[in-house]
């Protein structure tokens, strides 16, 4: 005799089999799984067809399974725990019991946005774990597109002619979280650091200390609109670093108002807004689709209702 099992035996067939190996009848079977006998003696038939294998012998009124059916049986209680442990995960992931969301951001966010997020998320979610990896944007947005990460926070200029966001998170689902302002950053001696407002052309004579590569690039299509090259003599994307050295006389600066934000401001440096005036955009990155994960959709949620006023941070 061949034997054809198919390889699609279905669940339903399986739980069947189940009921009766537990009840010891279809009678008993079909009340515990809340269907009508006929239709639990009727499934079974259908299953012993395709199987061409006998799963019941009947005797008098009741059945007893056969070696066929105490081996579907035995192999039962292994898919249906299996089936219920995963329903039962499921519901822990949909509920926000349970699951993990991998995040990048830039330097300045690991000491402002990054803990006030991993704090809101442990009051609202704790058992959702928020794993987080520091990187420019640049290295953030690879991490994306590789799968490293499920969300990026970045930031960008979006005044400046040769804004390189607009290209490297083509394809991404982008949001704008906030926006801020650009300020200068002056040594206390320098002749205009009593100004209210400081205009950039005033400052082309003066040495530059530039930040990151898209910091620098800000700095320069700012001094370009105000009519200069300016001269940069150092750089760092350290913010401490930089207002020590232009509390030092080192240079002057262009700094974003949330990396002061947790920077102490040396006796020796004074901040001011600036004309042309300038803004910096913080952005949320994400895969397309990546927000129909609950744990990356309740985190979206989350740094979306961020506040951020107290370091200078606008909502978008």
């Amino acid at each position: 005799m061949t034997i054809d099992l198919d390889p699609q035996l279905d669940l339903q067939s399986i739980r069947i089999v189940r009921a009766i190996a537990e009840a010891g009848s279809i009678t008993g079977a079909a009340r515990l799984l809340g269907y009508s006998q006929p239709a639990v003696s009727q499934h079974l038939q259908r299953t012993e067809s395709r199987l061409n294998l006998p799963l019941v012998t009947r005797i008098g009124r009741s059945v007893k399974l056969t070696e066929a059916g105490q081996v579907l049986a035995r192999h039962a209680i292994t898919i249906t725990s299996a089936l219920d442990a995963a329903a039962g995960d499921l519901a822990d992931l949909a509920g926000l019991r349970t699951g993990t969301v991998r995040l990048a951001a830039f330097p300045t966010a690991s000491s402002t946005i990054v803990p006030r997020l991993l704090a809101a998320m442990a009051e609202a979610h704790p058992g959702v774990q928020l794993s987080y990896i520091e990187a420019q944007p640049p290295e953030a947005v690879a991490l994306l597109r590789d799968g490293g990460i499920d969300l990026a926070v970045t930031f960008s200029y979006p005044g400046d002619r040769a804004d390189p966001h607009r290209d490297s998170a083509s394809g991404l689902s982008t949001e704008s979280l906030f926006t801020e302002e650009m300020v200068a950053v002056l040594p206390a001696a320098h002749p205009l650091a009593n100004d209210d407002v400081v205009d950039v052309a005033s400052l082309a004579s003066d040495r530059w200390i530039a930040g990151c590569p898209r910091c620098r690039g800000h700095l320069l299509a700012v001094c370009e609109v105000a009519g200069f090259e300016p001269t940069i003599t150092f750089e760092t994307d350290n913010a401490s670093a930089v207002l020590n050295m232009v509390a030092s006389n080192l240079g002057v600066a262009m700094l974003p108002r949330l990396a002061l934000a947790t920077a102490t401001l040396p006796l020796g440096a004074v901040i001011r807004p600036h004309t042309p005036q300038s803004i910096r955009s913080i952005h949320l990155l994400a895969n397309d689709g990546a927000r129909r994960v609950p744990s990356v959709a309740a985190t979206v949620s989350l740094l979306h209702r961020l506040e951020g006023s107290d370091w200078g941070l606008s909502a978008r």
